[in-house]
C-alpha cells in the first residue's frame, strides 16, 4: 500500500464512515496483515507490534481464511448444510465464505456478523449473493448474542429449525474470560437445532509461549484485547457436541488440503469443528 493510499484512508473514512481511526480494531488488522487498504495508523501500528513478536502472524492470518475454507467446502458439500451464521467476519476478502459455500450449492444462505463500522460500509460487498440463495449482515456484537438472535436479518434469512453453521474465526480472543465467551457462545449454540454445527479457530500459546505473550504485551500496549487460550480451554466451547475428525487440532492440520503439513505447529491456532447431537 502506498503511503498516499493511507493518508487517503485516514483522512477520509472516519469521516465517511462514522469510524474512530484512533481505535485499533481487529478486523482492520487482519486487512493489513491479508494486504488490504482499509485499516488505519492506530491499526498498522498495533499490526507491526504484533509481526515483531510473531513474525510469520500475516501467515498465520492468511492460514484461518484457508480454514474457513476448507470448513465451508466440508460443511456444504459433505455435511449437506445450507445456512451459516458467522460472526467477527472481518472486512470482506475474496472468495467470502457465501462465494465458497454457493459454489457448491447456490441455494446456501449466510447471515454475517461484525461490530466494525468499517465491515458495515462493505456489507453491500458481502450481499452479493446468488439469486437462488442470500447474503445478509448484521452489525452487532459477540457480546450480545441475544440481540444477533434476534435481529430480523437473521430471523429473516435464517431457519432456526433447520441446521445452521456458526463460524467463530479468531474472535473469541477478543472476549476476556471475564467476559465469559463460554457463555455467550452458548447462548448461539443453544438456540441451534439437532444436526447444526460449529467451526472455531482460537490463538494459543501452548505452541511458543514466549513469543504469544509477547504478542498479548504489545496489543495490550496498543489498546486491543488479545487472549489467547489453551487447548483444554478452546475444548470448553465444544463441550456437549460431537467433533468432527480430526478433532481439536493446530489450525494447518484440520483437514488441510495438501496432506499434512511438516510443521502443523507453524500457526498458533487451535481449530475445531463439532456437530449438535
Amino acid at each position: 500500500m502506498r503511503h498516499g493510499d493511507e493518508a487517503v484512508a485516514d483522512q477520509h473514512q472516519p469521516a465517511s464512515a462514522g469510524i474512530d481511526a484512533s481505535i485499533p480494531h481487529s478486523a482492520r488488522i487482519y486487512d493489513y496483515w491479508l494486504g488490504g487498504k482499509d485499516n488505519f495508523a492506530a491499526d498498522r501500528a498495533v499490526a507491526e507490534a504484533l509481526v515483531a513478536a510473531i513474525p510469520t502472524i500475516r501467515s498465520m492470518a492468511a492460514e484461518n481464511r484457508r480454514f474457513v475454507h476448507r470448513v465451508a467446502r466440508y460443511l456444504v458439500g459433505q455435511a449437506g448444510v445450507r445456512q451459516f451464521l458467522d460472526i467477527g467476519t472481518g472486512i470482506p476478502t475474496r472468495p467470502n465464505l457465501h462465494e465458497v459455500a454457493q459454489q457448491i450449492a447456490p441455494e446456501t444462505r449466510v447471515v454475517y456478523v461484525d461490530n466494525d463500522p468499517i465491515v458495515l460500509v462493505h456489507a453491500r460487498a458481502l450481499m452479493v449473493s446468488t439469486d437462488e440463495g442470500r447474503s445478509e449482515y448484521i452489525h452487532a456484537d459477540l457480546r450480545e448474542p441475544e440481540k444477533i438472535l434476534q435481529d430480523p436479518a437473521l430471523t429473516g434469512t435464517l431457519d432456526l429449525d433447520q441446521p445452521v453453521a456458526l463460524t467463530l474465526i479468531a474472535i473469541l480472543m477478543l472476549l476476556k474470560d471475564a467476559d465469559d465467551p463460554w457463555g455467550k457462545v452458548r447462548v448461539l449454540m443453544d438456540m441451534l437445532p439437532s444436526g447444526s454445527y460449529v467451526a472455531i479457530t482460537h490463538p494459543t500459546g501452548d505452541f511458543d509461549p514466549e513469543a504469544m505473550a509477547a504478542a498479548v504485551a504489545s496489543a495490550s500496549h496498543g489498546g486491543m484485547t488479545l487472549v489467547p487460550r489453551s487447548r483444554d480451554e478452546v475444548a470448553r466451547f465444544f463441550d456437549g457436541w460431537e467433533l468432527v475428525e480430526p478433532g481439536i487440532v493446530p489450525v494447518l492440520a484440520w483437514q488441510p488440503d495438501d496432506g499434512a503439513p511438516s510443521d502443523p505447529h507453524a500457526a498458533y491456532y487451535w481449530a475445531g469443528v463439532a456437530r449438535k447431537p
